[in-house]
């Protein structure tokens, strides 16, 4: 699982760095192309598709954040702990 968070990680560095060089033509040029592709129906349930699995991404990235933090809690414990018994010259 971790493996697939650093691919879609990478992808949506990817696809965030080619939306900063979208221009208005082109986003719509996109978005006639989805039009076309899904028709004015189908274009509603795509979104809230859509939505949900950005929500469910961002739900396992703050589970694997918080995984993360409660794992490393205790070493950064222990590593204050051996710092404040080392001698001071």
């Amino acid at each position: 699982m971790l493996g697939l968070f650093f691919i879609f990680g990478g992808l949506i560095r990817i696809s965030m760095n080619i939306l900063l060089f979208i221009g208005g033509p082109e986003i719509i040029v996109i978005l006639l192309f989805v039009l076309l592709l899904f028709g004015s129906k189908r274009i509603p349930e795509v979104a809230r598709m859509m939505g949900k699995g950005m929500r469910e991404f961002r739900r396992a990235t703050e589970d694997i954040k918080r995984e993360i933090n409660d794992n490393t809690k205790d070493v950064k414990e222990d590593i204050n702990d051996f710092k404040d018994n080392l001698p001071k010259n």
